[in-house]
């Protein structure tokens, strides 16, 4: 089949083709208002765009921020965070329909020397801007352990501290224990009921002999008179020779000190609330000047308890051949040598073996100070890492030298207001210390080597 086409019938349509002329008939009829700068009201020179929308001449932009010398719009006063440039195709657009007026502009412009000193002082705070948008910009790290809803670590520690507070407020609404009591009740005001408490404290070996002490009604001024000659005769009658003498040992410590030697964490703390409060704290903050501290200041009942449980030096009794340790004997140089290493390089290390010792008598409360122990000295250490080669000298002593003035007055503080502060303050900050801040730091530390664990979208 034969097509013919009549080309009087092939019409295309170039209308769109012409457009342009038009169009470019109407760019010349631009009007001049809508490129005017609104700080001099003239054609814009180099027309530099805002964060916030609006366009000015760099040199306008330069005197405002050399007069003002802040990094805010000229017309709406909204601060402008990244360094503006200059917007290309609007200059472009400018040089194109306007560029007579531009040039005029250009050269005097650069024959004005105020203007290019402000013109230099932008461009010199240009150099310093990557570092402070870099700042400004930066993300901040969304760690919410505290908060996260839904999460394991969120749940754990939502479980532990319900729990935490149901033992506190148990252990508070009771008071002190009895045997509590007993450190701080002089010794002549024991009942008998007291004395058997306390023989009961003593252990397994004087269970024999606390129903003899309640059938003989042996209460604290009984107690006070005891001596070996009574522990031999009858009704006594103690035949066992060790158990008479650490039995009568006991006795005579509690003649001597007119109450209970505090053998536990929390008898130690019914005597000595501020002390006990003060050295958790210090202990955790600065090890080190704490324990100069004690050694100036406490020594026989601080120190050489430490020194002795944490470098132990076992003896031998020429007596009965048994080991034993007396915290009150001078040490030797070889737990010197071994304390001082600790003291320099693992301050905590003496921690968690004064911890260790009381393992059989505090289990969990031993577990949380050696844990505890553990993440300060990693913290610790990464404090060290990051100042190794990144800090000279002098820096690291003035830091040191803040350290110790900032830990002095804080002393200075605790002793001021300590008699102020209420008990009930006191005891949520020892429990806080002792059980709480182990489990942020260990969110701490979770969030140094996990951080995509508990960091948000």
């Amino acid at each position: 089949m034969d097509v013919q086409q009549n080309p009087d019938h092939c019409a295309i349509e170039l209308g769109y083709l012409g457009s342009s002329e038009e169009d470019e008939e109407e760019d010349e009829e631009l009007p001049q208002q809508e490129f005017l700068c609104h700080c001099c009201y003239q054609v814009l020179v180099d027309p530099t765009t805002l964060t916030c929308g609006h366009t000015f001449c760099r040199h306008c932009l330069a005197q405002c921020f050399l007069t003002s010398l802040k990094k805010e719009c000229p017309e709406c006063r909204q601060i402008w965070w990244s360094f503006p440039k200059i917007n290309i195709l609007f200059r472009d657009l400018v040089q194109k329909h306007f560029g007579a007026d531009v040039e005029k502009r250009k050269q005097i412009i650069q024959a004005d020397p105020a203007v290019a000193q402000a013109l230099l002082v932008l461009k010199l705070s240009e150099q310093v801007e990557p570092v402070t948008i870099r700042c400004i910009r930066a993300p901040p790290v969304q760690w919410r352990p505290w908060l996260g809803t839904g999460g394991l670590f969120s749940g754990v520690l939502i479980a532990l501290t319900i729990l935490a507070a149901v033992f506190l407020v148990f252990h508070w609404s009771g008071g002190d224990s009895k045997v509590e009591l007993l450190v701080k009740k002089p010794l002549g005001a024991w009942s008998t009921e007291e004395v058997n408490m306390w023989m009961e404290n003593l252990g397994a070996w004087a269970s024999p002999y606390r129903d003899t002490f309640s059938r003989e009604q042996v209460n604290g001024r009984l107690l006070n008179v005891l001596s070996e000659q009574d522990l031999l005769k009858p009704p006594y009658s103690i035949v066992n020779q060790l158990h008479r003498r650490a039995l009568l040992k006991e006795v005579q410590i509690v003649q001597e000190l007119g109450f209970k030697r505090p053998q536990t964490l929390w008898e130690y703390k019914a005597l000595h609330r501020g002390k006990s409060l003060f050295l958790l704290l210090s202990m955790i903050n600065s090890p080190r000047l704490t324990i100069l501290y004690i050694y100036a200041f406490d020594y026989y009942d601080s120190f050489l308890p430490l020194i002795h449980i944490s470098c132990p030096s076992v003896t031998k009794s020429s007596d009965d051949g048994l080991s034993f340790r007396n915290l009150q004997e001078p040490p030797d140089w070889a737990q010197w040598a071994e304390f001082l290493v600790k003291l320099c390089l693992l301050p905590y290390q003496l921690l968690a073996d004064f911890a260790w010792d009381w393992l059989d008598v505090h289990y969990w409360t031993s577990l949380f100070v050696i844990w505890n122990a553990f993440l300060l000295t990693l913290r610790e250490a990464r404090l060290l890492r990051l100042l190794w080669g990144r800090t000279d000298l002098r820096s690291v002593l003035k830091m040191a030298g803040w350290h110790v003035l900032g830990t002095a007055l804080g002393w200075l503080n605790w002793i001021i207001l300590w008699p102020f502060v209420p008990q009930f303050v006191c005891n949520l900050f020892f429990y806080w210390a002792l059980y709480f801040l182990p489990l942020n730091n260990t969110f701490t530390l979770i969030q140094v080597m996990c951080p995509h664990i508990l960091r948000g979208p």
